[in-house]
């Protein structure tokens, strides 16, 4: 049983990292360990409570499928070891995997390097009644490309494009395509999980070390990692340029596992469940039929099986 007056308690959390308007966002002013006032010995029961919120986000998902009206696309960036994979496996643990779709955004095809940067996003986008998942997304082509030129060199743009206004004219783009979303019934979350350097660190060595983590690990993350400012500021300059009421980011602390799986549970469950989603009633005409064929299903209870 989901004691959901209980569980509203952590909402009070997705309102301490979510960002619905850039203007005067810092990244710095987000702290990776933050646990929203939570010490390790509330551990046990923040992961009761996130239980609750995956057997919430269950039925919303069921009558999210049976309306379908409403799309909902949840968005997951973060550096390397943050724990993307992770909170998705865990929150979406209870939900009915027919209504649900991951796309994981790797290295661009020749296909897709021969289309718009957002031309791989708008395929993968959910239709009416799923839950999509970007682990990562149309946000790399103003990270990663930006970080590495030669990223942004592969996508064979013409010269005469590659201008000082680029970056702020993807973030337009970007703003115009999830705008475009969610005047079409998308509901439009993005999770930036925020980890620190010294944690990604901690969790590459336990990768190192522990046999059944290490395919998990590559030289390349290493490498990476003296891109680190490169990619905070890329990171601040987009969440401040995309950050709006109808497509929020939430800055979630991921140095704690525990507690970012808690504040994106409640975020989803906090944003579907305003969408005041109900299953849909049978009409009267139909419902008029009703009992004569529970007569005529009950007869033929009676019969003989073959």
């Amino acid at each position: 049983m989901i004691d959901k007056k209980q569980f509203k308690r952590i909402h009070a959390f997705v309102a301490r990292h979510k960002v619905e308007r850039g203007r005067g966002f810092r990244l710095k002013d987000h702290d990776p360990a933050d646990t929203g006032g939570l010490a390790d010995a509330d551990k046990p029961e923040a992961q009761a409570w996130l239980q609750q919120g995956v057997a919430w986000l269950a039925e919303e998902q069921e009558k999210l499928y049976a309306q379908d009206r409403w799309a909902v696309l949840c968005v997951f960036q973060a550096m390397d070891a943050a724990g993307k994979d992770g909170t998705i496996k865990h929150v979406m643990s209870g939900v009915n995997p027919t209504g649900v779709q991951v796309t994981s955004f790797k290295q661009p095809s020749a296909e897709e390097l021969d289309h718009t940067f957002l031309w791989r996003a708008q395929k993968a986008v959910p239709e009416r009644g799923r839950i999509g998942i970007f682990n990562r997304s149309h946000y790399e082509d103003v990270l990663i490309a930006r970080v590495h030129p030669a990223v942004l060199a592969a996508q064979k743009l013409p010269p005469e494009l590659m201008g000082k206004k680029l970056w702020e004219q993807r973030y337009e783009d970007i703003r115009h395509f999830e705008q475009h979303l969610a005047r079409n019934g998308v509901l439009v979350l993005k999770f930036f999980l925020h980890v620190s350097r010294e944690e990604q660190r901690r969790r590459f060595l336990d990768r190192l070390e522990d046999t059944d983590k290490q395919w998990k690990f590559s030289t390349a993350d290493v490498r990476e990692r003296a891109y680190w400012d490169d990619y905070q500021r890329a990171y601040q300059d987009a969440i401040a340029a995309t950050a709006a009421p109808h497509a929020p980011w939430y800055v979630v602390p991921a140095d704690h596992k525990w507690y970012m799986r808690l504040v994106v549970v409640a975020a989803i469950v906090d944003a579907i469940e305003a969408l005041g989603l109900n299953y849909p009633q049978t009409p009267p005409e139909e419902r008029a039929q009703f009992a004569d064929l529970r007569t005529q299903l009950e007869a033929e209870g009676g019969r003989k099986k073959r």
